[in-house]
């Protein structure tokens, strides 16, 4: 049985959701309204081929080769050396329809001409047509249109060329004339949306012939390295389980952990209210991390890293040595300055560059304002499927009120959970925390109270008849 042969964009995320790349030797349609970045998609479709030694051919019906060039030099890439190195063509049509009517027909065979040349010029296994609204648009008769878009299509099939075509989306259908997406065999569509005073972007796969996709609307990033796709969390659940642990910081709180610690690859929860000591906690689980040697990415979204580096210099963790040394990198934004997918593409591109063992988010609660709690629970469940495949042990600190001791977004996802609050002690206020959770081990029921000392965290003896209940 012959199966449909995949051709790999090489664009982040997107072989992921077609299940291997577009079908090779076929045309893939990609639409969607303006800035949505359909000519964005088409040129790393061919400069991705080019790396992987594809050559490729570029149709532009709207700009010019110079404007290309400039547009995508702004992310980083240099058309100019690939038509150097003959692994690309880019050939600017300006359309005039009495150069395509002959004798009352709209004939498209000096196009395929010209097509057809710089395919052999260079033995192109790619062809990007953007876009092709400009090609038709002269063309009123719907008989003839339909009749030339199908004639294109097959022509660019029986070049035996993978084609990404571009077209603008129409009122209530995919596309303006309506019938590209039935004579594609692979449509995409592209969308850019505003919520809230927060733009976003998504990809959808409408239909692949012969292959199977993802379905649903994924997120995906314009960014420096050009078209990122988020890709969805695994539907099977093949994360590897070390049986190896690392220490919480804490020694007393090893203790409380029947393996002395948590397990490698796995994700922890830090919940309580404000002022209990969450971040603290998280930056000893840093330092220690440190202090093995291993790398720590500090993602903090409520103070900066010199605030950081101050504030846990007063419980005696000198995290700034680290930084210096290269074993910690601290990266502090306002969550509110990028969409859900910005911060776990960014997530993203911190691990690839800085290859941490363990990551701290702090807090994660903060995402709160950018989105529903689905959009929310997905964009977390792809963060800690992303970090379980790599086996980075992962820390979340979560403020939540006292009305609110869980927090429903993500307790179902973390494998650890450790919960500090404050108590009420006739004239005053203490700090307790115990351990809700922790998959895959015995752990201690106790409730122990603790404090900051200028040495560190020091957890004291028991507490006995201490509710854990509301305050």
């Amino acid at each position: 049985m012959r199966e449909l042969e995949h051709c790999p964009t090489g664009i982040s995320g997107l072989d992921l959701v077609t299940s291997g790349g577009l079908p090779r030797g076929r045309n893939t349609l990609v639409t969607g309204g303006p800035g949505c970045g359909k000519t964005l998609l088409a040129t790393e479709f061919l400069i991705r081929g080019a790396e992987m030694g594809e050559p490729g051919v570029f149709i532009a019906f709207e700009e010019t080769t110079d404007e290309l060039t400039t547009n995508a030099a702004g992310l980083g890439w240099d058309l100019d050396a690939l038509v150097r190195d003959g692994l690309l063509v880019m050939d600017f049509v300006k359309v005039e329809r009495d150069q395509i009517e002959q004798t009352g027909d709209y004939d498209l065979e000096a196009l395929f001409v010209r097509i057809g040349f710089a395919i052999d010029r260079i033995g192109a296994k790619r062809v990007a047509i953007d876009t092709i609204e400009v090609l038709f648009s002269a063309l009123g008769e719907s008989g003839i249109l339909r009749a030339e878009l199908r004639r294109l299509f097959a022509w660019l099939k029986a070049r035996g060329v993978t084609a990404v075509i571009t077209a603008e989306r129409g009122d209530g259908s995919l596309t303006r004339h309506g019938i590209e997406e039935y004579v594609s065999d692979c449509v995409i569509v592209l969308d850019h949306r505003v919520t809230d005073q927060l733009a976003t972007r998504r990809l959808r796969v409408v239909k692949l012939r012969g292959a199977q996709h993802l379905s649903g609307e994924l997120p995906f990033l314009i960014g420096p390295g050009g078209f990122s796709v988020v890709p969805v969390s695994a539907f099977e659940l093949h994360h590897p389980a070390p049986a190896e642990v690392v220490s919480t910081g804490v020694d007393a709180l090893d203790e409380m952990l029947d393996r002395g610690g948590w397990y490698r690859g796995s994700t922890t929860l830090i919940s309580g209210t404000s002022g209990t000591g969450k971040s603290t906690l998280a930056a000893h689980f840093a330092a220690a991390a440190c202090a093995r040697g291993e790398r720590c990415l500090f993602l903090a979204f409520e103070e900066g890293e010199l605030q950081i580096l101050r504030n846990m210099g007063s419980v005696g963790l000198d995290l700034g040595q680290w930084v210096e040394s290269d074993n910690l990198r601290i990266r502090a934004t306002r969550p509110t300055q990028a969409g859900l997918e910005n911060h776990l593409t960014a997530l993203y591109r911190e691990v690839e560059s800085f290859r941490p063992d363990v990551v701290v988010v702090d807090p994660i609660t903060d995402f709160h304002a950018m989105g529903s709690s689905l959009d929310i629970k997905a964009m977390l469940m792809r963060m800690v499927d992303y970090l379980k495949q790599r086996q980075i042990t992962a820390v979340f600190t979560s403020l939540i009120s006292e009305r609110e001791p869980e927090d429903p977004t993500i307790s179902s996802l973390i494998d650890s959970w450790v919960h500090v609050r404050h108590v009420q002690k006739i004239n005053e206020r203490q700090r307790v925390l115990y351990v809700l959770k922790a998959r895959g081990m015995g752990h201690s029921n106790q409730v122990r109270r603790f404090e900051l000392t200028s040495s560190g965290i020091k957890l004291l003896e028991p507490e006995t008849g201490v509710s854990v209940g509301a305050e």
